[in-house]
């Protein structure tokens, strides 16, 4: 009996051992997928840093970069990816595949001026511009905004006062342009698309490009930072009072005729971002006499991306192609 229970305590400690060598070895994978260091873009394309040296109005982050994977609130049944602390800005290029169009559109993440939706909102939106023929540019901007969204005492969303991210949008659409030959782009044919808040960023510098919010580093500082067209998808911190009915004063007062053509995109159902976000931007456009197309859809909520649902909002991506042949800038 002696021999009997000293053979089981020893199966026992054998089978603990290798339990909590398991669990560690699953904690340990887990907090690999869950946090990464600096985001590393996709298909081996390189990072370029937008400012030469230290950016405007730099302000020290919480903490070093990190890439975190969303495995609770999942997107069409799938995790998403997010970076942190973005201090350091840069463009990735994705050239187009096969026929190049020419186009090109700098994709702006969402994510409230906190984190950048990466994936979701970034690289697979790149996927789906190079697969027809568009020269994608992914801003990874300086996050995050320090600053309040809510004010308690006036019961009202405050505009997010961004400037980093408006100068970095600013810089990189430069850039862009200053070296659009080299990297095979019609000058002329430059567009922005964003999301909640890269939609906001996109309304941004569409109507503040006549100057630009820094002292001039070099010379793609000295070509337009204008958009040639704009997308904003499910945008936020456009209608900033739930008492009033009117833009957020900072667009509203500089929309004017040279703002480019807009498309824009929302869910009468958005829990985050209300659908009067995209109504009183239309509005601003139609009075400015801006070229706009809107769409709204009564279900679809917030933050869905590309990723294809039952739900039709999301083949929004049709919509987008058939507007940019409308407005001329791929061929029929």
């Amino acid at each position: 009996m002696t021999f009997v229970k000293s053979h089981y305590k020893k199966r026992l400690i054998v089978a603990i051992t290798l339990l909590i060598v398991a669990l560690c070895f699953v904690f340990s994978c887990d907090g690999q997928n869950k946090q990464k260091p600096a985001w590393p873009p996709s298909q081996g394309q390189k990072q370029i840093p937008i400012w030469p040296g230290t950016p405007p109005d730099a302000q020290p982050a919480a903490g070093p970069e990190v890439t975190k994977t969303e495995t609770k609130e999942l997107v069409a049944g799938k995790p998403w990816i997010y970076v942190e602390n973005v201090s350091q800005p840069t463009i990735t290029v994705y050239p187009p595949k096969g026929k190049n169009t020419g186009a090109a559109v700098m994709v702006y993440p969402g994510g409230g001026y906190e984190i950048l939706a990466i994936d979701l909102e970034g690289t697979e939106i790149c996927d789906w511009l190079t697969s027809k023929g568009i020269t994608a540019v992914l801003l990874k901007y300086r996050v995050p905004f320090t600053g309040p969204h809510w004010d308690k005492k006036l019961k009202r969303q405050v505009y997010p006062k961004a400037p980093m991210a408006q100068e970095d949008a600013q810089r990189a659409l430069g850039l862009v342009r200053f070296h659009a030959a080299e990297w095979h782009i019609n000058p002329n044919k430059i567009g922005v698309l964003g999301f909640s808040a890269g939609g906001h960023l996109v309304a941004d510098i569409s109507v503040h490009f006549e100057k630009r919010s820094y002292p001039i580093v070099d010379e793609a500082d000295k070509v337009s930072c204008r958009p040639d067209f704009a997308a904003a998808l499910y945008p936020g911190h456009l209608w900033i009072d739930e008492e009033k009915f009117e833009l957020n004063p900072d667009i509203a007062n500089n929309i004017n005729s040279k703002t480019p053509p807009t498309f824009l995109l929302q869910a009468e159902d958005d829990y985050v971002d209300n659908v009067n976000q995209a109504l009183v931007y239309y509005i601003g456009l139609k009075n400015a006499k801006v070229p706009v197309e809107m769409h709204l859809y009564a279900h679809g909520g917030h933050a869905f991306g590309l990723r294809r649902t039952k739900l039709p909002i999301t083949g929004w991506p049709q919509l987008v192609e058939t507007w940019l042949k409308t407005i001329g800038i791929t061929a029929e």
